[in-house]
């Protein structure tokens, strides 16, 4: 499997541009006033806080991933890239905390909203389904088990929340408040397309999809465009068709190429003698969890792109 081509990257510290904001995982710096410079770090966030020992070769697998995906789905809306080097514009001596992590993209207005579809039945969902057979304000049928296809794929969009903070789950009538009737619907209806086109050529390789995010923007015609990344195992979830008809029949989740080894460590890990209560700092990651994550990830994109 490819090993990371450089050291791990907890977090930037470019001094040649300004920097705009640290997120969970990426770095954005200005470049002039119309595009952005994404650095995807080897950071990992589980339970929106922000672990304190890198994932060596994260930051690369996610941008090469996103890069895979870009491409793929062009044909469906416009994406935020600008097709330029990243190297190009830092200095000489600031290039290998750029290289291979990171993509040189359009400023654009972000949408306040994650437009989240689900194929499958899992995590929040699935929670929230055994309450209610719902999942955010989406009526679904009765009997359906943790980690079941759903009959059609369903758009669960959330509002975006500060960093640290979780983001809340929304019906689309909120986002119809928030963006208007015409441009909720339009991300809806791309972002469900999206899903489809993706899972379906993921499916191809043995992998399924189950739920994943998207961003948008708007540039400055008003045009929608997708931004930030897309469909890497941080912004959904990954997992490999063997093993997913015993898991369903068990009602367990299946195993997958996501941060979830990473989630169920820390669900069992102890803090001062008690459990752990999902606010920083985060606990120590043994070095086992951390080299099977990277393994995790190098799996996934080595699979997708074979």
């Amino acid at each position: 499997m490819t090993q990371p081509s450089t050291p791990a990257l907890h977090t930037s510290a470019l001094t040649s541009l300004p920097l705009l904001a640290r997120g969970k995982v990426r770095d954005n710096y200005a470049v002039g006033d119309d595009r952005i410079l994404m650095v995807a770090s080897d950071r990992l966030s589980a339970f929106d806080v922000i672990m304190g020992e890198p994932i060596p070769g994260k930051g690369e697998l996610l941008t090469r991933m996103a890069l895979f995906w870009f491409d793929k789905l062009g044909h469906i809306v416009p994406n935020h890239l600008t097709g330029e080097a990243p190297e190009s514009v830092v200095t000489p001596a600031e290039a290998p905390q750029v290289r291979g992590r990171s993509m040189l993209v359009q400023r654009l207005k972000p949408l306040p909203i994650e437009a989240v579809v689900r194929g499958y039945l899992a995590g929040s969902g699935w929670k929230e389904y055994q309450q209610s057979r719902s999942v955010c304000g989406v009526p679904l049928p009765d009997g359906l088990t943790n980690a079941a296809r759903l009959p059609h794929s369903i758009y669960t969009p959330a509002a975006k929340a500060a960093v640290g903070e979780h983001d809340e789950n929304i019906t689309f009538e909120r986002t119809v408040e928030m963006v208007g009737p015409e441009l909720a619907t339009q991300i809806r209806d791309i972002s469900i397309r999206l899903y489809e086109a993706a899972a379906a050529m993921a499916l191809e390789k043995g992998m399924i999809i189950a739920d994943t995010k998207f961003e948008f923007g708007l540039d400055g015609n008003g045009r929608l465009v997708l931004m930030d990344e897309v469909l890497t195992p941080d912004s959904s979830r990954y997992w490999p068709v063997e093993g997913y008809a015993d898991a369903l029949a068990k009602g367990e989740n299946p195993p997958s190429y996501d941060k979830q080894f990473v989630r169920d460590w820390l669900e069992q890990a102890q803090v001062g003698g008690k459990p752990w209560d999902k606010t920083a700092p985060a606990p120590r990651l043994p070095r086992e969890v951390v080299e099977n994550t990277a393994a995790k990830y190098r799996e996934a994109l080595q699979r997708l792109t074979a």
